[in-house]
This record gives C-alpha cells, sequence and structure tokens, in this order.
C-alpha cells in the first residue's frame, strides 16, 4: 500500500511517503522488525541508539506496564559503532527503499557524538541509502559536567550540535527531554548550532513499584514513562517548540490512533513518532496510515502538511 498524495511529507528535501515514523529504541535496526512489521508501509523509522563502544544496557526487567502506559530502563543496550557499520549499515542500504531511516545518536562526552556520526558517514560512502538522517539524543548526561543532561546545558547542547554538523551534511533531528525548564529556549539553541529538526519529547522519568514485592517493578528503578500517559505533555511541547523556531519537528509520544497523530501535526509537527503503540500492537503503525488517509478524504485535505501548526490558541 502506497499512502498516497494526501499523506506525502517533505522535510529537509526528504521525502517521505506518510508522515508516521517508529520511534527510536522500537525498531532496532530495522532487521529485528522485518518480519514482524511491514516497514515499507511507513514514512520511516528511527533506530536504536548507536554509541561509540558496546553497552550492555540496564538489568532486568527493563519494561513494566501500567494503566497509563509503559516504563522502561533499556540503558541505551546497544552493539555499539563498529558492530552496527558491519552488521547493520549494509542491511539498511538494501532494504525499504521507500522508507527513510534516522540513526539515533547517543553519546556521554560532547565529542562521542560527532565521532559516532563520523564513523557512520565512513560506511555510508559505500552504502549511501543506508541512512537518510541523525537523530541526537540529547538526554544522556554529560561525564564530564557531573552527569547533568547535555540538553540541559545550553553550551554542552550548542557543542554536541556543531561537532554532529560538522560531521554530517544529512539533516540532524535533535530530541529534548519534556523535563527542560524551557523547551522552546533550548530549541532555539539547538536550531542556532546548526540542527535542522527537533524531535520531541524523549520520555518522562517515572517509577513503578511492585506493592508485594515492596521494590520497583525494574530492575534499574526509575525509568522513562511512554505511552497514552505522556500524550498531552507531547502535543504541548510540540507547540511550544513551533512558537520558537521554523524548523521540522518530530512529535512523538503517546500515539496509539490518528486522532493522535492529528493532534501533534496540529499543534505543528511534521512527523509524528509511534513506540508504545507498535509495540503493543506491530499492525497499529499501518492502522494509523489507512485512518489518515481516510480523515484526509472526509475533511477535504489533499495535502496534510497543510495541516501542520494551525492549532488556534484561545485568546
Amino acid at each position: 500500500m502506497n499512502a498516497g498524495a494526501p499523506l506525502r511529507t517533505v522535510v529537509n528535501k526528504l521525502e517521505f511517503q506518510n508522515p508516521l515514523v517508529l520511534a527510536a529504541g522500537t525498531a532496532g535496526y530495522g532487521q529485528e522488525l522485518a518480519g514482524v512489521m511491514r516497514l515499507d508501509r511507513l514514512g520511516g523509522f528511527v533506530t536504536k541508539a548507536v554509541s561509540l563502544e558496546p553497552r550492555a544496557g540496564a538489568p532486568a526487567p527493563r519494561v513494566a506496564e501500567f494503566e497509563g502506559g509503559m516504563l522502561n530502563a533499556v540503558g541505551l543496550a546497544n552493539p555499539g559503532l563498529d558492530a552496527v557499520r558491519r552488521d547493520q549499515v549494509p542491511w539498511l542500504a538494501e532494504h525499504l527503499p521507500a522508507t527513510r531511516k534516522i540513526a539515533n545518536v547517543v553519546g556521554f562526552e560532547v565529542e562521542e557524538y560527532a565521532a559516532v556520526i563520523a564513523g557512520l558517514e565512513q560506511s555510508l560512502a559505500a552504502h549511501a541509502r543506508a541512512l537518510d538522517a541523525f537523530e541526537l539524543n540529547v538526554s544522556c548526561p554529560n561525564v564530564k559536567a557531573g552527569g547533568m543532561e547535555f540538553g540541559a546545558d545550553p553550551k554542552s547542547l550548542a557543542s554536541v550540535i556543531a561537532g554532529a554538523r560538522a560531521s554530517t551534511r544529512r539533516p540532524l533531528f535533535v530530541k529534548l527531554s519534556p523535563t527542560l525548564a524551557d523547551i522552546g529556549e533550548s530549541a532555539r539553541v539547538a536550531v542556532d548550532a546548526g540542527a535542522d529538526g527537533i524531535s520531541v519529547v524523549n520520555t518522562v522519568p517515572g517509577l513503578v513499584v511492585d506493592v508485594e514485592r515492596r521494590r520497583p517493578a525494574l530492575g534499574f528503578g526509575s525509568g522513562g514513562v511512554s505511552g497514552p500517559a505522556i500524550l498531552p505533555i507531547g502535543v504541548l511541547a510540540t507547540w511550544r517548540v513551533r512558537q520558537a523556531v521554523r524548523v521540522p519537528i518530530l512529535g512523538v509520544g503517546g500515539v496509539a490512533s490518528a486522532t493522535d497523530a492529528l493532534q501533534y501535526i496540529i499543534a505543528g509537527a511534521s512527523l509524528v513518532g509511534i513506540g508504545t503503540a507498535a509495540m503493543r500492537d506491530p499492525r497499529a503503525p499501518e492502522r494509523i496510515v489507512r485512518d489518515l488517509e481516510r480523515w484526509c478524504a472526509a475533511h477535504g485535505v489533499a495535502d496534510i502538511q497543510e495541516l501542520s501548526g494551525t492549532l488556534e490558541w484561545p485568546r
């Protein structure tokens, strides 16, 4: 199924067949879901994290469900740059030609982000179709700044993006946390430093308690809240970022239906990410795409991009 003209979305000169993408951490590197979900029916997907060195991640259990969604502490587990270059980049280059592929990049020192992107770019010289863009997860702790998140320190945030910008000509999205004091100002800092787009939001810190054991449900203790509970948080962050900057926005958090996706788009998003809902039901992304098509047809919308940022704020 091709989403057709109404859902076609162009972001930073990249054409997406529809605005729906799988959020970071929910699609692996694509190959893991090849037999589970029709990734070629989506606009794109964001890979799980890529760090300079391999990471074992957080102890099990890593996921706990609760009534409002899901709590997870994966700990950015990934095989590291060298393994991704060897095993994942060639596969990505050969598959999913109509689906945009965005690499999620993490680091624990300013220089690591640029090093990961530079390493991936070396592989892309021989596998140019493997990746279309990068997403910088700046919610990671900066070990040289006492563990403060890169996104919470304007100077560190700008340095990360400037280094990444110098390492690639591909579009850079910067993923911001909803806990930032002024997410609009952080978005301005990111764009001024060279970001081509903003992803909002990352998960919200939370805790689920196993009352029988009187212990946290997760092996790490606390984790990140995702799912329906954070939908209004993500939509508000999208609107605030849209007021601050005029670059494309990838709205993420709590999307489980076409109505949810439309809320993000009307608030200012160009692309919409789905994560927890797709993990619960791998058919959910395709259903949302179909429902978006139907909604556009029923409302006479010939180009879904025209809806972006049309929210009318009350006086």
